[in-house]
């Protein structure tokens, strides 16, 4: 039987059940939290304890795995991650290795690498590969897929680099990809093409937030490369409101897409991004964008557009279980 890590160790990819492909649990920078919001927004025993609680809450709706893709650039912390986890034993955790950045590289990876300062094999690939083949730092946990990002700006030298490191990583030890795209600019076929180049495997490759976006045309383009569409920021309304999202959805089915489409919100237990009153700024701004939103309201919207329950658990348990079993190599690089 294929397996796949997760936080607290492998697990038969069977067993994951209903699961959310995209959501972190805290998106943070550590330089920041320490330096202006200790003591103030930040308390590391009530984010756990509220953590806790909310990922509870979506166990008791069905929900059996969250995939989290906080990398480098979103503040992944393992350890808090690991007590997390430990507090809600009916929920798996799968998280990830890569790099999250719009444009530059980190300075630690800027100078080094082939033909620059620092003439080295690529660090990234390295790192990454350590991460997925021995485990997060001394956490002993295996991070079970990549992450990236192409935003607006595209690929840019940075993120070009990025992009190939995840890409030859993947092609190194067969983990899947998640990549972070811009709708309104399309990166979605930016990211598709370099890996293609790379020589990525384009059914292990999610295309994130793909369900940003209501053109069919562009979406059916993706998913005709074998590519799965991350119909995942449900409660985003500001990027794309719920009913649209339930109608592109419900419009992909219907052409025989089910099987290239996976859901979940992009949410988080906290996220400093909003600074310390996000609990406020979600209630009058977002309200809708928590774990919960797609249990509670998207999957009776899409039975309501004539969405099957076969088509919601291929959406929910069929392409995540697909995505993590890796052809040929089940339970040896992952």
């Amino acid at each position: 039987m294929p397996t796949v890590e997760t936080v607290r160790g492998t697990v038969d990819v069977s067993v994951l059940g209903r699961t959310l492909m995209h959501e972190h649990v805290f998106v943070l920078s550590t330089e920041y939290a320490q330096n202006y919001g200790a003591g103030a927004w930040w308390d590391e025993e009530e984010r756990v304890t509220d953590a806790v609680a909310k990922l509870r809450a979506i166990v008791a709706k069905g929900i059996t795995t969250i995939v989290d893709p906080t990398v480098w650039g979103l503040g992944r912390y393992v350890p808090r991650i690991q007590r997390i986890a430990e507090q809600v034993p009916d929920l798996n955790i799968i998280v990830a290795t890569g790099l999250y950045s719009y444009d530059a590289l980190p300075f630690q990876y800027e100078n080094r690498g082939p033909g620059l300062l620092v003439d080295v094999p690529e660090p990234m690939v390295e790192d990454f590969t350590r991460d997925i083949v021995e485990g997060i730092g001394d956490t002993g946990v295996k991070a079970a897929f990549l992450k990236c990002a192409i935003e607006a700006k595209g690929l840019t030298p940075g993120v070009e680099r990025i992009a190939r490191a995840v890409a030859r990583t993947h092609c190194e030890t067969g983990a899947p990809i998640t990549v972070h795209t811009s709708a309104p600019a399309q990166t979605g076929r930016q990211a598709l093409a370099l890996f293609r180049e790379e020589g990525v495997d384009l059914s292990k490759v999610v295309i994130g937030h793909a369900g940003d976006s209501n053109d069919l045309d562009y979406l059916m383009e993706l998913a005709d490369t074998g590519a799965i569409l991350g119909m995942d920021r449900f409660g985003l309304d500001i990027y794309n409101p719920t009913p649209d999202r339930v109608r592109t959805i419900a419009a992909l089915c219907e052409r025989g897409y089910a099987d290239r489409m996976v859901l979940s919100h992009d949410a988080s237990c906290f996220i400093d991004w909003l600074g310390g009153n996000q609990d406020q700024i979600r209630s009058a701004a977002m309200p809708n964008w928590n774990y919960e939103h797609i249990s509670d309201d998207v999957l009776p919207a899409l039975r309501e557009l004539g969405v099957s329950e076969a088509q919601l658990d291929q959406m929910l348990v069929g392409n995540p279980r697909r995505y993590f079993t890796v052809a040929g190599m089940a339970g040896a690089a992952l």
